[in-house]
C-alpha cells in the first residue's frame, strides 16, 4: 500500500509535480501515463524509496517491487537463477545446500559430519521460505517469460540488457511483493510473453502501478488512470478502467476549452465596458466592479491543458559512400561454452533495408554491435566500405555518456557541430532551456531515447543501425520515427519487436538470426516480428 500526501519533485530549478495526494491499494491497477519527460519515471524512483520528494510524504506499507528501465542490479557473478529465487531469500540458501552437499562426501570426517549440521540447518530454512514448491513456481514465471536454463545458470554479466530486463521482471513477479511498480514492463517481450504478463498483472492482488505505451497491456488491465500532466505539474486521477479514461479525458478537454472559451468572451465584454465607464469619474465604482467580476471569471476556471509537444524528427541526409558501405564475414561469438551464432555474412549496399529476426537471445543485438565497432567478433570481421558513416542507436543507451550533459553529449557526437546548432537541434527534440544542462544520467528512458536520436540526426550518418529504436516512445513520438524511417534515404539496419516501425521501413531483405539465413522480405515474416 501507498499513502501519498501534498508530494512535490523538482529536478533542478524544475517543478515536476506539487500538491500532489493519492493512495494506492490491494487490487488497484494504475496506468500511469504522461508524455515522455512527463516525469513518470522520477514520479516511481520517488514512489519506490530511490529518490526523496521535494516536499511531502510517502508512507509505504509492505515491500514494493519495482522494476526500473534501465535494471542494473545484482552482482554481476550472481547466476541469473539465484537473483531470481533471492527475491524471497531463496537463491542463496540454494547455493548452499549445494555446496554442503558436495562438502558431505570429504573423507574428513570433521568437514563431512559439519556440512551435514549445515545442510540439515539450510534445508530447514529452505522449506520454511516455500522450499521446493516455491523455486517450481519462479521455474514457471521464467519460463513464460522466455528464459529457459540455459540463462538462468548464466552470471548476469553474461546476459544481454533485454535478458537482465526479464530476469529482474521474473523476480519481482516471483517476490509476492505488496505493490508493484513496472516502467515500460513489455520491452524485450516477446507477444506470448506479453499475453501471459497481462493475465498475471490482471489476477494480482496487491497495488500495481503501470508505466507502458502498450495500449493492450493498460487496457486489459488498469482500473484507474493517472495522468501527469507535466504543463499543470498536477496528476488528474481517473477512478476508471482505460476505455472510459479514454472518453473522459476527452470530455474534460472539450469542457474546460468550451467554459474558458466562455468566460472569456464575457470577461472580455465586461472588460471593454469598464474602459468605456473608466473614462466617467461618476461611473469610476462601477468600471472597478467590472474588472473584479472579469477577473473572478478567469480565475474560477479549470486549467486548460496545453497542446502538447512532438519531438519533429527528421534522420540526416546520408553522406556519400560507395556501394557497400559495410560487410562483414564469417562472424560468430560465443560466451564459454554456449555459443550465440557462428558464420554470419552480411553485406549492406548503399540505401538498403535490412531487418534482423530472431528469438530473444538469439544475437540480434550482438550482431548490431559487432557492426558498429562496439563488440568484437570470436571469428571473421567487419569490413567499412568507402564514405562509411555509423549511426548507431543501442537499446540500452550505451552510445550516452551519462556522466556528461545532454549538450555535451550532443556536441561530441559531431567533430563539426557548434553549440548552437546542437541547441537548435536539442529543442526540435523537446530539449528546450536548462533541459540541455541535465546530466544524461538522470533523464527517463523515453528521454535518453530522444537524446540518443537527436544525437544520430546530427551525425550525417549513411549507415543507421537501430536496435528497438521505438522502445519508451509515446505514442505521438513513436509516430515521429516510423514517418522519418520511411523518408530516410540511407541504409538501415534494424532491431525491432514493432510491427509498425518494420513496415515504415519497408525493408528489402531480412536476415534470421542465430543461423544467419538471408532472404528476400515478404509479408509472410511480419508475422514474426512480434514473435521474435
Amino acid at each position: 500500500m501507498l499513502n501519498v500526501q501534498d508530494l512535490q519533485i523538482r529536478v533542478g530549478a524544475r517543478v515536476l509535480m506539487e500538491d500532489v495526494s493519492f493512495r494506492v491499494s490491494d487490487g488497484d491497477k494504475i496506468g500511469l501515463v504522461g508524455r515522455n519527460g512527463a516525469g513518470k519515471t522520477t514520479l516511481t524512483k520517488t514512489l519506490a524509496g530511490e529518490t526523496n520528494p521535494t516536499a511531502g510524504s510517502i508512507e509505504r506499507s509492505g515491500e514494493i517491487g519495482y522494476l526500473p528501465q534501465d535494471p542494473r542490479s545484482g552482482d554481476p557473478d550472481m547466476l541469473a537463477r539465484t537473483r531470481i529465487l533471492d527475491a524471497r531469500g531463496l537463491g542463496t540458501i540454494a547455493l548452499g545446500m549445494h555446496d554442503s552437499s558436495l562438502a558431505m562426501a570429504s573423507p574428513d570426517d570433521k568437514i563431512s559430519a559439519a556440512a551435514m549440521r549445515t545442510y540439515g540447518t539450510l534445508t530447514d530454512q529452505f522449506n520454511a521460505l516455500g522450499g521446493y514448491s516455491a523455486e517450481a513456481e519462479a521455474s514457471a514465471i521464467a519460463s513464460n517469460l522466455k528464459l529457459p536454463d540455459r540463462i538462468l545458470d548464466q552470471p548476469l554479466r553474461t546476459l544481454s540488457g533485454g535478458q537482465r530486463r526479464r530476469i529482474e521482471l521474473a523476480r519481482i513477479l516471483f517476490s509476492a511483493a505488496e505493490t508493484m511498480i513496472l516502467d515500460e514492463p513489455t520491452n524485450h517481450l516477446d507477444a506470448d510473453s506479453v499475453i501471459w504478463l497481462r493475465e498475471f498483472v490482471k489476477n494480482y492482488r496487491g497495488g500495481c502501478i503501470i508505466i507502458s505505451h502498450d495500449i493492450e497491456l493498460v487496457g486489459d488491465t488498469v482500473n484507474r488512470v493517472f495522468y501527469l500532466d507535466a504543463n499543470r505539474m498536477v496528476i488528474d486521477i481517473y477512478n476508471m478502467d482505460w476505455k472510459h479514461y479514454i472518453t473522459q479525458r476527452a470530455a474534460d478537454a472539450d469542457r474546460r476549452k468550451k467554459e474558458r472559451a466562455n468566460a472569456e468572451k464575457k470577461a472580455s465584454t465586461l472588460t471593454a465596458q469598464a474602459a468605456k465607464f473608466g473614462a466617467k469619474a461618476s461611473k469610476a465604482a462601477s468600471a472597478h466592479q467590472m474588472v473584479a467580476r472579469a477577473e473572478k471569471l478567469l480565475s474560477g476556471l479549470d486549467d486548460v491543458r496545453a497542446e502538447e509537444r512532438v519531438a519533429k524528427l527528421r534522420f540526416p541526409d546520408p553522406a556519400p559512400c560507395g556501394r557497400t558501405p559495410i560487410m562483414a564475414t564469417n562472424l560468430s561469438k560465443s560466451y564459454g561454452s554456449l555459443e550465440i551464432f557462428a558464420s554470419v555474412d552480411l553485406a549492406i549496399d548503399r540505401g538498403s533495408k535490412v531487418v534482423i529476426l530472431g528469438f530473444n537471445g538469439a544475437g540480434k543485438t550482438t550482431l548490431l554491435r559487432m557492426l558498429a565497432g562496439v563488440d568484437e567478433p570470436d571469428t571473421g570481421e567487419v569490413l567499412p566500405g568507402h564514405g562509411l558513416r555509423i549511426g548507431y542507436y543501442a537499446q540500452e543507451h550505451e552510445t550516452i555518456d551519462v556522466k556528461r550533459s545532454v549538450l555535451q553529449n550532443m556536441v561530441s557526437s559531431s567533430p563539426s557541430i557548434t553549440e548552437m546548432e546542437a541547441r537548435r537541434v536539442l529543442g526540435s527534440f523537446l530539449f528546450t532551456g536548462d533541459d540541455s544542462n541535465k546530466l544524461a544520467g538522470v533523464l527517463s528512458g523515453g528521454e535518453k531515447t530522444r537524446l540518443a536520436l537527436a544525437m544520430i540526426v546530427v551525425s550525417g550518418a549513411n549507415v543507421l543501425l537501430l536496435d528497438e529504436p521505438t522502445n519508451n516512445l509515446d505514442p505521438a513520438s513513436r509516430e515521429e520515427i516510423l514517418d522519418a524511417l520511411a523518408h530516410y534515404t540511407g541504409a538501415v539496419v534494424l532491431v525491432s519487436h514493432d510491427e509498425g516501425a518494420v513496415e515504415a521501413l519497408n525493408p528489402e531483405r531480412v536476415l534470421i538470426m542465430p543461423d544467419g539465413t538471408e532472404d528476400h522480405w515478404n509479408k509472410d515474416y511480419l508475422e514474426l516480428i512480434s514473435l521474435a
